[in-house]
């Protein structure tokens, strides 16, 4: 890996669950029709009348401690660029080991090449030193944030330093690098 560890964190202050980012993401990445790489998810807490709804635009959490990446039989899931984790199709026979063994429910099998597929936070475009991926490009109100948490001044860094933030299911031990910032 290059020394980099790309993250990415929504804004559940200011996401307003539009659905642009999935969007973005099925055009990008030609997603086929019925299936997601990522998805928006509202959850309410609280007592009426004192509730609260919380929306977070959820996908993959890249995580640092991948159970997809450890489960695969043929090592078609491993770490690319930055920790990023990724599927090689080339590798995969769709046993669905990593589906399974995904605490959040980020991965499908492709219809059309029986491989499985999901978010790569648009691993293509951070080859190509494209700084931003696809969801975060189209976000109205520039709820995500996309970079790489070892540059103690990229705005991802910056986001997590100086706002509280939670991840889903720290308990899984996962590690995610998909924050949640409130």
């Amino acid at each position: 890996m290059s020394g980099k560890r790309y993250a990415m964190a929504v804004d559940t202050r200011t996401c307003v669950g539009c659905s642009a980012c999935v969007i973005a993401c099925k055009t990008e990445n030609a997603v086929p029709r019925g299936f997601a790489r990522d998805w928006i998810t509202t959850e309410t807490n609280g007592t009426f009348p004192s509730l609260q709804m919380v929306i977070r635009s959820e996908r993959c959490n890249h995580c640092e401690n991948a159970p997809c990446v450890t489960s695969c039989p043929t090592g078609a899931s491993h770490y690319g660029p930055g920790g990023i984790v990724l599927v090689n199709k080339a590798k995969c026979t769709g046993c669905k080991a990593c589906i399974a063994s995904c605490p959040y429910g980020a991965r499908f099998v492709d219809p059309a090449s029986g491989t499985v597929d999901k978010c790569t936070f648009c691993v293509h475009r951070v080859e190509h030193g494209v700084a931003t991926t696809a969801c975060q490009d189209v976000c109205p109100t520039s709820s995500i944030v996309f970079g790489d948490l070892n540059d103690p001044n990229s705005e991802i860094a910056e986001a997590l330093r100086t706002r509280p933030s939670e991840t889903l299911l720290p308990e899984a031990g996962t590690e995610p690098r998909h924050y949640f910032l409130r």
